[in-house]
């Protein structure tokens, strides 16, 4: 979310960045300045992402994304996108020039509008973006806003922002938005998935997170979520998993002002760190941390 994410990066990487803004902080998307160049940059990354996710992603991902006609043809045009979108769960895409003030990004997914990065990577970080570029806001994170649980648990988590600045605990929210909406994993039938938008847009960090022995996966506990710490720089260290998106909507339409109530004064907890109630699915081994630094053995 909008305060939780890296720092913009350097103005020349973003075009966007002097383009007059309205007062929610949307901007013209002006698709027909997109270069040559630009959409070809689009092409590459989404051949190369949605060959990485076959039998990796969540069958809604796949779906939605076949629904809303994503594809290798250049870069989406809002309208047009937003259009296929509103007409399956009512949400909307509008372009912005850069992460939002948080209050205006709740307010935006309150009323189902997803605010989108309008500018896409430069050539040199092609591989990696600290801030979220139009190819991991809409390849990432708009086919599930066509699945209409999913849609409503995001509807949900904007209305809850209010109450969350309110109360000074939004490190709390933003911590289920990392771990859900960013880097969540879902348990199906064919095994464990991917659906959360910061490991569907990274080809390195959808093998890590399914596949590698070194992170913890932890069943989904939602004040266990809200008192964990997150990497912003490298892989995760644990990621949790959903039983499905109907329970994640369940398990969250609750009071959170009791939630905030409970983990208020409990201390924050390690991203490697395990608790005697976790319902461990594969307990990690930190070998790719350890051996990069990050962490000692037996940490």
């Amino acid at each position: 979310m909008a305060s939780e994410q890296a720092a913009p990066a350097a103005v020349s990487k973003n075009r966007y960045l002097g383009a007059r803004r309205n007062a929610d902080y949307t901007i013209d998307q002006d698709w027909k300045s997109y270069t040559d160049d630009e959409h070809d940059r689009w092409n590459r990354l989404f051949q190369r992402q949605r060959a990485v996710l076959e039998g990796r992603a969540c069958d809604a991902f796949l779906e939605a994304m076949a629904r809303l006609k994503l594809s290798d043809s250049g870069i989406p045009e809002f309208g047009e996108l937003s259009d296929r979108l509103q007409a399956i769960t009512g949400w909307r895409v509008v372009p912005v020039t850069e992460l939002v003030p948080d209050d205006i990004f709740f307010d935006h997914l309150a009323n189902r509008r997803f605010p989108a990065g309008a500018f896409i990577r430069p050539e040199s970080e092609f591989d990696y973006i600290e801030e979220p570029d139009i190819f991991h806001d809409v390849f990432g994170h708009v086919p599930l806003l066509a699945n209409p649980v999913y849609a409503d648990f995001m509807a949900a988590y904007g209305r809850g922002g209010a109450r969350a600045l309110q109360r000074g605990q939004l490190k709390n929210l933003a911590r289920l938005y990392w771990y859900t909406i960013e880097f969540g994993l879902i348990d199906t039938a064919d095994g464990l998935r991917i659906f959360g938008a910061g490991i569907m847009s990274s080809p390195a960090e959808t093998r890590f997170s399914l596949e590698s022995s070194s992170p913890n996966r932890i069943r989904f506990d939602l004040e266990r979520v809200m008192r964990t710490d997150y990497i912003i720089d490298d892989f995760q260290q644990v990621y949790f998993v959903i039983d499905s998106f109907d329970r994640l909507l369940a398990d969250c339409a609750v009071d959170f002002g009791t939630v905030y109530d409970r983990v208020r004064d409990q201390p924050d907890l390690a991203p490697h760190a395990t608790l005697p109630g976790d319902e461990i699915v594969t307990r990690g081994d930190f070998r790719y941390f350890i051996e990069k630094g990050k962490m000692t053995a037996g940490a």
